[in-house]
């Protein structure tokens, strides 16, 4: 939690000084969509999001364009509202970080993002890779995010039909995965064909 104190005292010092300077939008530098976008930066630093972060994750999750890149820059435009944003290279890279990962991390996402499909429409299944793409290593790495134990974890192997779980499911998932190996080992040894199960939950 020592990092996510720092990184709320970098926003308190950029509003603090942005109101200082007794400009016309100063009044409003904690209200609307400024103060909305400094909760998101400090929210989404952070795999842990009380109740709080709901007007502000709303929003920023609400911005949604046709192409994902201009999704992706649109997010990015909204957290630059927060006057804090800007104040060093580090916050710059953090926002640059948010709006590339946040809501593209997840279990659900990597299974989806990261699969290739083996087989026939009918009869096949998606073999998933257990490499985390860059922009996910750029967010849950940066010095002002802390995930801790929070990130999601790969099971098994992706010649396996290994897939990604949330952390807090990776014991029951690990349980379930290895018990429906053993059973389609045992099928293919008799003769029976591989058989075709859902990935993940």
């Amino acid at each position: 939690m020592h990092i996510l104190r720092r990184l709320l005292a970098l926003l308190v010092m950029g509003v603090s000084y942005a109101t200082a300077l007794g400009t016309a939008i100063a009044a409003d530098e904690l209200t609307g969509d400024t103060r909305l976008a400094c909760e998101a930066i400090l929210c989404l630093s952070s795999g842990s999001r009380p109740g709080e972060c709901a007007p502000s994750l709303s929003h920023y999750f609400g911005i949604q364009k046709k192409k994902l890149s201009d999704t992706l820059n649109a997010r990015r435009d909204f957290l630059s509202l927060c006057p804090a944003s800007g104040d060093s290279k580090e916050m710059s890279d953090l926002v640059r970080a948010i709006s590339q990962g946040a809501g593209r991390c997840d279990a659900v996402s990597l299974n989806s993002g990261l699969g290739v499909w083996r087989g026939t429409t009918d009869h096949g299944y998606p073999i998933i890779s257990n490499k985390r793409p860059g922009y996910c290593n750029a967010y849950s790495s940066h010095e002002y995010t802390a995930f801790d134990d929070d990130l999601p974890r790969y099971v098994g192997t992706p010649e396996e039909r290994g897939y990604w779980v949330e952390a807090k499911d990776y014991d029951r998932e690990l349980a379930k995965y290895e018990k429906e190996l053993a059973e389609r080992k045992e099928r293919e040894q008799n003769g029976q064909g591989a058989g075709f199960g859902m990935v993940g939950n």
